[in-house]
């Protein structure tokens, strides 16, 4: 038995565990660099929703980097502010703004869309960023599972309610990791960002963060890293004028799963969900 336990604690596996990480690593390096991207975002406005850490802070630090219009779509004030002012002092741009909202109230999602259409005169991106996972099951007050209305349902009313703001706006941009409309005049990419260590786990339990944690700070993306793909569907000049596309974490254009090339489901979807929030 000691006989075994020496073998697996032998530095080769440290080695080798090093060296393996080393190789995923540079495999993940993208083959676009937003800090080799020069367009500007002068005059532009955009909203990134879940802003206040992890990728969605990134994104925003990156727009406001460009000259944009930032609003901050948070659920909480205080983290929200802490990331408004570390944003501002980063960039020096003082145009970035927070906003609160509840992605998984349909109520705070409509009052949210409501302030922005009477303080905005243009919306040109749209990042739909904020999730969950690992919530013990809740039913909001609207009679939803938690994680759907906020995965799901919330960006859905959220990007169909601004929708009209963003084709007045055109050329304007929606990019999301869940499914959205996309209508003529505004192109709509959905983007999967890799496996990014954020706190999108701090719903689960001790062990299972800290096992992700451990595997993830050899294999996994910085939120930063992980912000890339976001960016480049937002910014990038060759992605102008395309729509409903898939963008890898690499920032290839790739084919999602069939399931959710089924244009019959997807309408389904949309029908469905338009049903869901046009109740409340």
């Amino acid at each position: 038995m000691m006989a075994w336990l020496g073998f697996f604690y032998h530095p080769f596996w440290a080695v080798s565990t090093a060296l393996l990480a080393a190789v995923v690593r540079l495999q993940m390096r993208n083959r676009w660099n937003p800090q080799a991207c020069a367009v500007r975002l002068t005059g532009k406005t955009a909203i990134v929703t879940g802003a206040n850490t992890g990728i969605g802070k990134f994104i925003a630090l990156d727009f406001a980097r460009r000259g944009a219009r930032v609003i901050l779509a948070c659920r909480s004030e205080a983290r929200g502010t802490a990331a408004l002012n570390e944003i501002r002092e980063k960039t020096g741009n003082l145009d970035v703004h927070l906003r609160l909202v509840d992605l998984s109230s349909m109520d705070s999602v409509r009052a949210f869309a409501e302030r922005i259409l009477k303080e905005e005169k243009a919306l040109h991106i749209l990042v739909n960023n904020a999730g969950v996972s690992g919530l013990p099951r809740n039913i909001t007050k609207d009679g939803f599972e938690e994680s759907f209305a906020t995965n799901h349902l919330g960006p859905f009313l959220l990007t169909n309610l601004l929708l009209d703001l963003m084709k007045s706006s055109s050329p304007s941009r929606i990019v999301s990791v869940s499914s959205v409309n996309h209508k003529r005049d505004v192109t709509a990419n959905s983007v999967h960002p890799g496996i990014v260590m954020t706190e999108v786990l701090r719903h689960y339990s001790f062990w299972v963060r800290w096992i992700f944690n451990l595997i993830g700070f050899f294999f996994f993306k910085s939120p930063e890293a992980g912000a890339v793909s976001t960016i480049y569907c937002a910014v990038a000049e060759e992605l102008e004028g395309v729509t409903g596309k898939y963008v890898d974490s690499d920032c290839s254009l790739t084919l999602p799963i069939p399931l959710a090339r089924d244009a019959a489901l997807a309408v389904k979807d949309f029908e469905f969900c338009e049903r869901l929030t046009s109740k409340l």
